[in-house]
């Protein structure tokens, strides 16, 4: 007869408890698993043919020299997309793994067992890392496949997997901390965002200033805390002598603050859950008769509990309203998403964070204002990046990232709390509740949204940006922010598990961003003709549409969503042309029509009936 079975935790003595144990046993037999660094190592592989044609086509290659030279560029476009890739998806996988854990009420569940504060953090912590660093292992032998072209050695491999993994540890640990500290999802996943940009931002802050801190050159702190800085220093060709000043002590700095938030999180874990929301109201010390009005237990002559009299039980409670019911409007889902703390009371410290980066923006912007860079010309005439796009670009981005995840978090929270059950037999009609979710996600964004046009304003009004262009950046982030919105709203609907409608809608964001800014870097990079590289960047327009179908139209298919993936590629590649040759007019045109129309694709098939996922958590654990 066979023998009983180990414990779970004994396959694995060296890992950090059952929680991570039990996701390395699992992980291995979902298809996500290979699916992901599969198509990990394909992008990247199809990233250096791509360059590879964009040489080839638009330069002579001469010698080995020029060789060498391309593999230099390469490996130095190829490190810190990974790193902002890994970044990303580090932060938002750990933060929301444990945040769905709140909303299902299962983080109480682990609380109550017998696992430890380490094994419990930890062990959260390291299994949602889990498949982020089997990409990071996958990316290695295709990072020394370029060490072939020359430029480059396999120091500098070894020295950027090195801080890319770092970068992976540190902000996952920060995603960890935040999400056991807050309550709610949207509040989870914006100060994650809010906390990465304040860290890059800082980091590059402390380089502009002039006077030494504390006595140290303040170079060498911003190089010391910024992931940028010492990704870039480890791709570069000198780190074989320089490591020990400038990649090393990042690693020590990103080390550390692993360590940090580790400790800080073992030790606040079980003051911070459960909240006081969750927590009975009864008195711990008794547990038998309370008088229900007063609240003070009833006691005998011999000081014994007695039982309530008649007057006082349950039944025969009644007791005037203190005040006037409040109206519901037609519209109840509306009126609770602007009329309610749908997400909290806490979301005044979201909106505070926020305002804090944006005075930190308006600062660089206002600095390049008044320092004449914001109107000087480029030395290219041919290919132009204003300067503003720095400051401005990110904090966009990050406003376009939270109102998204204002979006799918406003479904999940509804799935998660089984409400959408509730809602589904009521007399709403799937228009009241598309729109009133919509026009309720961009009212408690209003601030979101409102403060990078006032920006805008702002550097019209100093000539920075002129009447013409103004327009077409108000109507063109209008349309971004009503597409981002939507967007949220359909991941939300069509995924019956809440971290991948999450996972779908921010990655969805966060790739299109990065996917142009990666497509910017690589024909400035490689030759400043950028009007002859459509034939080299194909391959890459249609593994986009063929990514972006499989996130917008896999589970509500529509040849609506075929279209709209299909073309969606094509006009963002005719947009950065356009940008980069200044026919400013051409990209708002395009960016207008295109997620025009794909907003338009995902919301109308929503406005005949709920087409709504309800998985519930044995689905969204087999996903």
């Amino acid at each position: 007869m066979p023998g009983p079975k180990k414990p779970l935790e004994r396959s694995f003595p060296l890992l950090v408890g059952p929680v991570f144990s039990r996701e390395a046993v699992v992980a291995p037999r979902r298809t996500r698993h290979y699916l992901m660094r599969t198509v990990y190592a394909l992008a990247l592989l199809l990233i250096i043919c791509t360059a590879w044609m964009i040489l080839a086509g638009t330069q002579i290659i001469r010698n080995v020299g020029d060789m060498a030279r391309f593999g230099a560029i390469l490996f130095q476009i190829l490190a810190p997309l990974q790193l902002a890739i890994i970044l990303f998806l580090s932060a938002i996988q750990s933060a929301s793994s444990i945040a769905i854990e709140k909303d299902r009420q299962t983080l109480i569940l682990l609380l109550m067992s017998r696992l430890t504060n380490s094994e419990l953090v930890l062990g959260k912590l390291f299994s949602s890392l889990l498949n982020n660093g089997v990409m990071l292992m996958t990316s290695i032998p295709i990072l020394m496949l370029i060490v072939l072209f020359g430029g480059t050695s396999f120091d500098q491999v070894g020295w950027t997997i090195a801080v890319t993994f770092v970068t992976a540890l540190a902000a996952g640990s920060i995603g960890a901390t935040v999400a056991l500290w807050r309550e709610k999802t949207f509040q989870t996943l914006a100060l994650v965002a809010l906390s990465i940009v304040f860290w890059l931002g800082l980091a590059a802050g402390i380089g502009l200033i002039q006077q030494p801190i504390f006595g140290m050159d303040t170079k060498l702190i911003s190089g010391a805390m910024s992931p940028i800085t010492a990704i870039l220093a480890a791709s570069s060709p000198s780190v074989a002598a320089n490591w020990s000043s400038e990649v090393l002590p990042y690693l020590i700095f990103g080390t550390t603050s692993t360590v940090l938030l580790c400790t800080l999180s073992v030790m606040r874990v079980r003051k911070w859950n459960p909240n006081r929301e969750v927590r009975p109201g009864q008195q711990e010390e008794y547990s038998g008769d309370v008088d229900l009005f007063t609240g003070e237990v009833q006691l005998d002559t011999a000081g014994q509990p007695s039982p309530l009299p008649a007057s006082h039980h349950v039944d025969d409670r009644s007791r005037k309203a203190s005040q006037q019911s409040r109206r519901v409007w037609d519209n109840p889902v509306l009126w609770r998403e602007m009329c309610t703390w749908a997400y909290g009371r806490k979301i005044l410290f979201i909106r505070i964070a926020y305002w804090m980066m944006a005075a930190f923006v308006f600062l660089a912007i206002y600095s390049l204002v008044v320092s004449g860079e914001a109107t000087r010309a480029t030395a290219d005439a041919s290919v132009s990046i204003p300067v503003l796009a720095g400051p401005l670009a990110p904090f966009m981005l990050v406003s376009l990232v939270m109102v998204n995840a204002l979006a799918v978090t406003s479904i999940t929270n509804e799935r998660d709390g089984r409400a959408l059950d509730l809602l589904r037999v009521t007399d709403i009609s799937p228009k009241e509740f598309l729109f009133g979710k919509l026009l309720g996600v961009l009212y408690v964004a209003a601030d979101i949204v409102a403060i990078p046009l006032l920006m805008c304003f702002y550097l019209c009004f100093n000539g920075a940006v002129s009447v013409e262009n103004l327009l077409f950046l108000i109507f063109g982030l209008l349309v971004l922010n009503v597409f981002v919105s939507v967007l949220g709203l359909h991941c939300g609907m069509s995924y019956g598990g809440s971290r991948q409608a999450i996972g779908v809608s921010l990655g969805t964001v966060f790739f299109l961003f990065l996917g142009i800014v990666t497509c910017m870097v690589m024909m400035v990079s490689f030759t400043g003709n950028v009007e002859a590289q459509l034939t080299p960047f194909l391959a890459c327009i249609v593994g986009g549409a063929i990514g972006l179908y499989m996130a917008l139209g896999w589970n509500t298919p529509s040849p609506a969503l075929v279209l709209a993936s299909a073309i969606l590629p094509l006009a963002m590649f005719y947009s950065i042309t356009s940008l980069l040759l200044e026919n400013y007019l051409s990209v708002v045109m395009v960016v207008a029509f295109t997620y025009g129309f794909t907003t338009t694709a995902m919301i109308m098939p929503r406005l005949s009936e709920f087409l709504v996922s309800t998985g519930r958590l044995k689905i969204a654990e087999n996903e």
